[in-house]
């Protein structure tokens, strides 16, 4: 199988896989308008990887196959500041004064 991956400026770290290259008519308007000007980041043929950017492949495959599309979200980022808090012994978020 070959899909086309494609990211958005955005926001960093968000992909959107589909079956054929500048389609996306299997993908929501809504998700579109949300992600913005695909811009094509490359091409994959996925039978010939064993791993696809910390995706599980069989998962990919069936979102592909089932859906038309896959949107890989960056990974969630650390709370410095809380972890932070804690380090120093405080709870992790300050205390709301009204």
């Amino acid at each position: 199988m070959l899909c086309a991956v494609y990211k958005t400026r955005k926001k960093q770290g968000m992909y959107l896989y589909v079956t054929k290259k500048d389609v996306f008519d299997d993908v929501p308007e809504p998700l579109m308008q949300r992600f913005g000007k695909p811009e094509l980041v490359t091409l994959l043929a996925l039978d010939k990887r064993e791993k696809i950017a910390g995706i599980d492949k069989q998962k990919l495959t069936d979102e592909l196959n089932s859906n038309g599309f896959y949107l890989q979200m960056p990974p969630k980022e650390d709370d410095l500041l809380s972890t932070h808090r804690v380090s120093l012994g405080l709870s992790s978020s300050p205390d709301k004064k009204f």
